[in-house]
């Protein structure tokens, strides 16, 4: 027999207890005994209570702080604004906005983690596992254990860094609020109608993106996917983009006897070639990503995939309905030409739910 070096004793198992696999290590029948909890160690913010007050003092400051630059991130949505006319303002609209934001939450996640880990009841515990239901003397325990972190966490006693806290916490949505509530207002045209026309029109070429090269139909091979804008678009300055990104299509060809065309849109391809809005039907991303051997369609995005072979159905992802088609025809030159405008709203679905669409 010999000791175990946390006092229990560990005896060799006879020849019929022991594991068939010869060189594996036998373990001790009777286990150890409970070493016991380390000896604690007092922080700082426990052996010195000025330490404590002025650790309590640096968290509100950082909670105010946090509330601070929350309304920072407000006013510089309004001091910064994104113009239509010059597109660089983006860059100091997403930069001011997005430091506010970043300091406000990273201030809040630094506050509340110094505050469990220096000012919040710090022992060392051992439970032991019970099953889930609990007996009504276990769901009183449960309520007196609410009461004691709360006791032990000081939330209730140190109102001042509590309070703090909630006003960093009802300050950080309001950047979110302000810019959700500005993306409609009464000043502001009707999102389903806005999206409801692009530029595409009867008899506009399909024109390469960006070049602005004219497409003949005998250049468009099978497997091939060109990025379409209609012609006269890059000759736009200041609404350019905003015309861009509802009219972006993308331009494919299959061979005829793969499209399944509904009776009503049997005209709206030339010769297997089809054409559809490249804005997502979920948030508005681009659907860049052309599979050739099965016709899918994919957007990057968060993965919703379009059967091109079934006027892009959605067949995988979030999408809520199938990306518009554009009614696409040959002029006499042999250049592809639309003819007409999108007939559904572009870009995501969620427009269209607002005002009761049936997608």
């Amino acid at each position: 027999m010999a000791d175990g070096e946390h006092g229990g004793e560990l005896r060799t198992a006879p020849s019929s207890e022991r594991a068939p696999h010869i060189g594996t290590a036998i373990l001790p029948k009777d286990g150890f005994e409970n070493p016991g909890m380390p000896a604690h160690r007092d922080r700082i913010t426990d052996a010195d209570p000025a330490q404590a007050k002025r650790t309590e003092r640096i968290l509100v400051a950082l909670f105010v702080f946090s509330a601070l630059a929350s309304i920072f991130a407000v006013v510089a949505y309004f001091v910064w604004p994104i113009s239509r006319e010059d597109i660089s303002t983006v860059r100091a609209n997403n930069m001011f906005l997005g430091i506010g934001i970043a300091l406000a939450m990273l201030a809040i996640g630094i506050g509340t983690v110094a505050w469990s880990k220096y000012l919040m009841a710090d022992h060392e515990m051992a439970e032991a596992r019970h099953p889930g239901k609990g007996s009504p003397a276990t769901r009183s325990r449960a309520v007196e254990i609410f009461a004691q972190a709360n006791e032990e966490s000081g939330f209730s006693r140190r109102k001042l860094l509590r309070n703090s806290l909630i006003g960093a916490l009802v300050a950080m949505p309001l950047p979110g609020i302000v810019l959700f509530r500005d993306l409609y207002n009464g000043n502001n045209p009707d999102p389903v109608e806005l999206l409801s026309h692009t530029m595409w029109e009867e008899g506009t070429r399909l024109v390469r993106d960006p070049t602005g090269t004219p497409i003949r139909a005998a250049d468009v091979t099978y497997g091939s996917a060109f990025h379409v804008i209609p012609d006269g678009l890059i000759d736009l300055e200041h609404h350019m983009l905003e015309e861009k990104a509802k009219a972006v299509v993308l331009l494919m060809r299959l061979p005829a006897d793969q499209l399944n065309e509904r009776e009503d849109r049997a005209g709206w391809s030339y010769d297997g070639i089809v054409a559809y809005s490249k804005v997502c039907t979920h948030v508005g991303c681009p659907v860049a990503l052309y599979e050739q051997q099965t016709h899918h369609l994919l957007c990057p995005c968060h993965q919703s995939q379009f059967d091109v072979k079934n006027h892009c159905e959605v067949i995988f992802g979030p999408a809520g309905r199938p990306l518009p088609q554009l009614p696409i025809a040959v002029d006499n030159e042999g250049y592809l030409i639309a003819q007409s405008d999108f007939t559904e709203p572009v870009g995501p679905s969620f427009w269209e739910r607002r005002h009761d669409y049936n997608v």
